[in-house]
C-alpha cells in the first residue's frame, strides 16, 4: 500500500533548470532516507543524490554543485532541484525511500514511477 508519486520532469533546454518532486504515502511510521536514482539509455543506473533523516546529503560527483535535494518530512516528500542542465542529465529520473512500514518491524524500499528529463535545443 505504500506508494511513491513522482513529478516534475519535461524538456528543457542546456543551462535550464527543472525541480522533481516525490511524496511517499501509506501506512509509513517513520522514512529513513529519501533520494533519486538515474537511468539513461545504454548507461548503468546512478545514484543521483540522497538525503538521509540522520547524516548529511549525498551527491553523484557528476550532479555536484548544479542539484540539491530537500526534503518535507512532514509531507513525506523529496524534491530535487536541478540547475544549469546538461545533455548528459537526460534520463528517467526515479526517486527511492527507505521506509518502515506502521505497526511492521524492519525497513523496505520503495521506488517511483519515473518521471523523464530530456536536456536538448
Amino acid at each position: 500500500q505504500v506508494q511513491l508519486v513522482e513529478s516534475g520532469g519535461g524538456l528543457v533546454q542546456p543551462g535550464g533548470s527543472l525541480r522533481l518532486s516525490c511524496t511517499a504515502s501509506g501506512p509509513i511510521s517513520s522514512i529513513l532516507n529519501m533520494g533519486w536514482y538515474r537511468q539513461a539509455p545504454e548507461k548503468q543506473r546512478e545514484l543521483v543524490a540522497t538525503m538521509p533523516s540522520m547524516g548529511s546529503t549525498n551527491y553523484a560527483d557528476s550532479v555536484k554543485g548544479r542539484f540539491t535535494i530537500t526534503r518535507d518530512n512532514a509531507k513525506n516528500t523529496v524534491f530535487l532541484q536541478m540547475d544549469s542542465l546538461k545533455a548528459e542529465d537526460t534520463a528517467v529520473y526515479y526517486c527511492f525511500a527507505a521506509l518502515e512500514r506502521l505497526g511492521i518491524v524492519g525497513a523496505s524500499m520503495y521506488w517511483g514511477q519515473g518521471t523523464q528529463v530530456t536536456v536538448s535545443s
